[in-house]
């Protein structure tokens, strides 16, 4: 599988990367899964010390007992939940970031983390101090580079311009191109976008509208009406019909060259083995891109601007 490199990190990532939150916690299927990414080319595996309280950490790395050279490694932090009651609670602090990485490493079972990202964040954080903490673990050989995940436009232009963040992980799909206002400002800083959900919710694989949960059913998805969303999948389907809806979308993000992978969930090998053939594809032709733009809506992010 073809690689791209995230920002000028040095890094190479698979064009698809392995999004483990949807991995359950059932041990041997799990590392099954991720075994079979790593059998057919996928090098990149994204999860965070949030998904399933750490047990998602947990089961990565024995996944990967054996294969860590082979390995392309994201987790997240921010996301506290060791001094609450009941779910977790926001902590960008510099001392919670050089405590939360020590345990991520332990579940995981390595020595450092190819890319550690602040899982979320707000205009209102002292960003600061977190730009401080992921420095200081670069410089402790801890993380080897750092990036965020966020869609807000505020808090990505103040990293963008106060850090050295190698990739912004973003939702970004055929039915969400609100990333692509930002893409000439990426590729001015050298940074990456991580697109996750770029098959939304399952809309934009063979099974379509089956995948719509009933709330997308009663209001539509982003700028969709579910209207609007039956007659654009409906000509999407019709007008491009020789390639498969998984490869049309993962085939789409990834023609934009600040893309450096695609980060899709999989909860069985055979989910998996389709978005492996989709991403090795023949890539989409300028004329397959134009007419895919014409037929989705380009959207802009509303909230969260200076």
């Amino acid at each position: 599988m073809d690689k791209r490199e995230l920002g000028n990190s040095g890094l190479y990532v698979s064009k698809l990367g392995l999004g483990c939150m949807s991995l359950g916690t059932e041990e041997q299927s799990a590392v099954e899964i991720v075994r079979y990414a790593l059998d057919h080319g996928v090098n990149y595996l994204d999860t965070a010390d949030l998904y399933d309280f750490g047990q998602n950490e947990k089961i990565v790395g024995q996944a990967l007992k054996g294969r860590r050279d082979q390995v392309i490694l994201a987790t997240k932090v921010g996301n506290r939940w060791d001094d609450v009651d009941d779910g977790w609670r926001w902590d960008p602090s510099k001392s919670y970031i050089e405590k939360a990485v020590k345990d991520s490493l332990r579940r995981l079972g390595v020595d450092y983390i190819d890319l550690y990202q602040l899982h979320g964040g707000t205009i209102e954080d002292p960003y600061e101090e977190a730009i401080e903490a992921f420095e200081t673990l670069k410089k402790e050989g801890l993380i080897r580079a750092y990036g965020i995940s966020s869609i807000r436009p505020n808090v990505i232009k103040r990293f963008l311009s106060h850090a050295d963040i190698q990739s912004i992980m973003m939702q970004y799909s055929l039915l969400d191109r609100r990333p692509e206002e930002w893409m000439p400002l990426l590729e001015e800083h050298g940074a990456s976008i991580v697109a996750r959900g770029p098959l939304a919710k399952g809309m934009l694989s063979e099974r379509m509208l089956a995948k719509a949960s009933e709330n997308v059913r009663e209001k539509g998805y982003l700028d969709y009406s579910y209207g609007e969303l039956e007659q654009t999948l409906s000509s999407i389907k019709e007008r491009l019909d020789s390639r498969s809806m998984n490869e049309l979308a993962l085939q789409y993000v990834l023609s934009h060259p600040s893309v450096a992978s695609v980060i899709a969930g999989a909860s069985s090998k055979e989910q998996l083995a389709q978005n492996i053939d989709a991403v090795n594809a023949d890539p989409l032709t300028d004329e397959e891109v134009k007419l895919l733009k014409d037929l989705t809506t380009s959207s802009r992010y509303d909230a969260h601007r200076d």
